[in-house]
C-alpha cells in the first residue's frame, strides 16, 4: 500500500480536464459485481443492469433511491491504493473508475462530465463509504478517506446523476464540459 505522501503525489498527477474510464461495474444484486466493457446510462434508471433504483437509500426519508447518488465514481488511483489489483477494485462498490482528478477543487457540485455519449453531473451528496467499504478494506482505510482533507480529495469517490443518457465504454475519455 502507498504511503499518503505517495498517494497524494500520484493524485496530483491525475488529469484535470481529460481522463480515462478505466473500469465499469454493475451491481446486479446485493454483494454481486459484474465488470462490463460497455454500459448504458439512463436518466431514470442510472446504469442499466445495476440495482441502484431497486435498492433504495437510507438517506431518503421514504427509503426511495437517492437521485443525487445515482452514479458513483471513484478515482482509479485511489482504488489502486486501497484495493491493489484492478480485479479487487469492484469491491469498493462503485460503478465507474476513472483516471481523473475527482477532487472537490477540480469538480465542484454541478460540474458536468462527458463519458462516451453520456453526460453526468457531480452532485453535492457526499460519498463517504459504508460498512461494506470498512469490512473490505479495513477501519484504517475507512477512517482515512473520511478525514476532512481526504473528503475534499474525494478519495472514496463522488456521487453523480445522469443528465444525458448514453453509452460509456472502458477506455472512453472522461472530460469536463
Amino acid at each position: 500500500m502507498q504511503t499518503f505522501d505517495e498517494l497524494e503525489e500520484d493524485l496530483r498527477d491525475a488529469p484535470t480536464r481529460l481522463g480515462t474510464v478505466r473500469l465499469i461495474v454493475r451491481r446486479p444484486a446485493v454483494g454481486e459485481r459484474e465488470v462490463v466493457t460497455e454500459a448504458q446510462l439512463d436518466a431514470e434508471e442510472g446504469l442499466l443492469g445495476d440495482t441502484w433504483r431497486v435498492r433504495g437509500s437510507s438517506s431518503t426519508a421514504d427509503g426511495s433511491p437517492n437521485p443525487e447518488a445515482q452514479i458513483t465514481v471513484m478515482g482509479a488511483r485511489a482504488a489502486a491504493a486501497f484495493a491493489g489489483d484492478v480485479e479487487r477494485w469492484p469491491l469498493a462498490g462503485d460503478q465507474l473508475y476513472v483516471d481523473f482528478d475527482i477532487s472537490e477543487a477540480n469538480l465542484p457540485a454541478g460540474t458536468r462530465l462527458g463519458l462516451g455519449t453520456a453526460v453526468i453531473e457531480v452532485t453535492a451528496e457526499p460519498h463517504t463509504g459504508c460498512a461494506k467499504f470498512h469490512a473490505r478494506f479495513g477501519g484504517d482505510a475507512h477512517r482515512f478517506v473520511n478525514t476532512k482533507m481526504h473528503r475534499q480529495l474525494r478519495l472514496r469517490g463522488l456521487n453523480a446523476r445522469v443528465i444525458q443518457p448514453g453509452t460509456v465504454s472502458t477506455g472512453d475519455t472522461i472530460r469536463k464540459l
